[in-house]
């Protein structure tokens, strides 16, 4: 809403590996108004008269900003900046040092084609498809949510919680669940990503802070008490995430292998 009907007035991206796209140009946003803002799985769409669209990922650090202000030649978060008329700006800004997020500029019509989006999933939410079969295949739970391809729009943060919710192992296979489990897990997968929006919608303003208050109960929470059973929440190890669970209500008492302890006897 604090969007639509604003003019763009120019258009930068000064992240050069964020603009995966050439044609159209950033130029052709220049006089345009942005006429709504959508999601297709973890990815946003910004919807520009004319038939335009950015598509714009997040990956893990990324945040897409509304300001009143333009940023100044010392941010060097910025990735993409759309300078609105009346002064403000759509700031797309990253955190860290991988510079992963990223954006495309794309005629509308050819979204649905484009190789981001034509692979997706269902949506997780709000309606999501019975599990029971999506999920059939010989992989843990956990990758299997987190599987664009298989439900789009779970990320690491929510399958922890979603998981946890439904009293679920991460490492449960998907073949492996029966019906009553995937009616819960379906269950859990709405009531996760529901709340979530109802949290940020109660509690976040304009502009956007740089880290959002997730509400998570379980993620990245090991040796808190589990808030369902109190017993101590522990965790999983990866290279690149941490996958986190209450071991009573979920692996039927077992504390799971760390892989970082795992490394350190090879």
């Amino acid at each position: 809403a604090a969007l639509r009907g604003v003019q763009i007035e120019s258009a930068l991206a000064p992240g050069i590996n964020a603009l995966r796209s050439f044609d159209p140009p950033l130029s052709a946003l220049e006089g345009r108004a942005v006429t709504g803002v959508g999601r297709r799985g973890k990815h946003l769409a910004v919807e520009v008269a004319g038939e335009l669209v950015l598509l714009i990922h997040l990956m893990s650090a990324g945040r897409l900003q509304l300001f009143d202000r333009r940023a100044g030649p010392r941010d060097r978060t910025s990735r993409l900046l759309l300078r609105l008329a009346g002064g403000g700006e759509l700031r797309l800004r990253e955190f860290g040092t991988r510079q992963a997020a990223w954006v495309k500029l794309l005629p509308a019509p050819t979204l649905d084609a484009e190789e981001a989006i034509a692979g997706l999933g269902p949506e997780a939410w709000p309606d999501p498809p019975p599990l029971a079969g999506l999920l059939d295949a010989p992989r843990p739970l956990h990758a299997l949510l987190r599987d664009q391809h298989v439900l789009a729009g779970i990320g690491r943060s929510w399958v922890d919680e979603i998981l946890w919710r439904a009293s679920l192992s991460p490492f449960k296979r998907g073949e492996d669940l029966g019906a009553a489990d995937a009616e819960e897990l379906r269950a859990a997968v709405v009531e996760a990503l529901g709340g979530a929006i109802e949290h940020y919608e109660r509690e976040v303003a304009l502009p956007l802070p740089d880290k959002l208050p997730m509400p998570l109960q379980v993620h990245r929470r090991q040796g808190e008490p589990c808030p369902r059973c109190a017993t101590t929440l522990e965790a999983v190890h990866y290279e690149d995430y941490v996958m986190s669970y209450c071991p009573a209500c979920q692996t039927e008492g077992r504390v799971l292998k760390d892989r970082r302890l795992s490394r350190l006897l090879k």
